[in-house]
């Protein structure tokens, strides 16, 4: 399967531990492309139709549901755990979390 950042997939992040996201849900891939032909795992965001409105979290609609991306929540999963391509943001939402990303982590 061809991974590409910012396509949604379906993830399976079971086993968790403590307040990790659990089970089989949508996630966003926003590790870069190059990466993602290279390397056996794949940077994700989970995302969730039960939230606050964080600041690390871009809330938006997806396949007519309420979501937000948990970017507070940021993982590395064995490509193996990728279920099947769910859809892809689009470039507003994008943009949302490029900034969200950029505001946690840089000073």
């Amino acid at each position: 399967m061809e991974l590409i950042q910012y396509h949604v997939y379906l993830v399976n992040l079971d086993p968790t531990i403590g307040h990790e996201i659990k089970k089989t849900r949508p996630c966003v891939v926003v590790s870069p492309n190059e990466m993602n032909c290279h390397l056996k795992t794949v940077m994700i965001a989970p995302m969730t139709t039960k939230s606050h409105d964080y600041p690390s979290r871009v809330g938006l609609r997806f396949i007519g549901k309420q979501t937000w991306i948990v970017l507070d929540q940021l993982r590395t999963v064995d490509r193996g755990r990728l279920v099947k391509e769910l859809g892809k943001l689009d470039s507003r939402n994008i943009r949302k979390v490029k900034d969200t990303i950029r505001e946690m982590l840089v000073d």
